[in-house]
């Protein structure tokens, strides 16, 4: 039986670029960086060394090329968070494009996009 999503695959054109934004930008750690050594490389990022779900940037290109039938589009994801606004101040002063905040009936909500114009949205939610 599946208990707990693992890892999500994010398939991006400049894994460096990628790896920088959401650092950076996004404030998460780098995990691992891995290289098979025939130029598959894929860089495992989090919101924290103890998330229990991290993101795989694998590159786009490569991967295509390996396993055409794969969809590599962008997964939609949601994340939380417990300040709101903090966050959105913080993306905004480092330049990351962030949409409006709006009110739904689950909490507060707002997309930013990263380096790639890959949208993800951000929900206000305490522990």
């Amino acid at each position: 039986m599946i208990n707990q999503v693992g890892q999500i695959m994010l398939y991006v054109n400049d894994q460096d670029g990628a790896v920088n934004f959401w650092t950076e930008k996004a404030g998460f750690s780098v995990i691992s960086d891995e290289n098979n050594g025939q130029g598959m490389r894929w860089i495992e990022i989090a919101p924290t060394k103890e998330a229990e779900t991290s993101i795989i940037l694998h590159n786009k290109e490569l991967v295509a090329k390996m396993q055409p039938e794969l969809n590599l589009g962008t997964p939609s994801l949601m994340f939380f968070t417990e300040n709101l606004d903090k966050l959105y101040n913080d993306l905004a002063s480092k330049n990351v494009t962030v949409g409006e905040i709006v009110n739904m009936p689950s909490g507060r909500v707002f997309n930013f996009a990263d380096n790639e114009n890959n949208y993800f949205a951000v929900m206000e939610k305490s522990k």
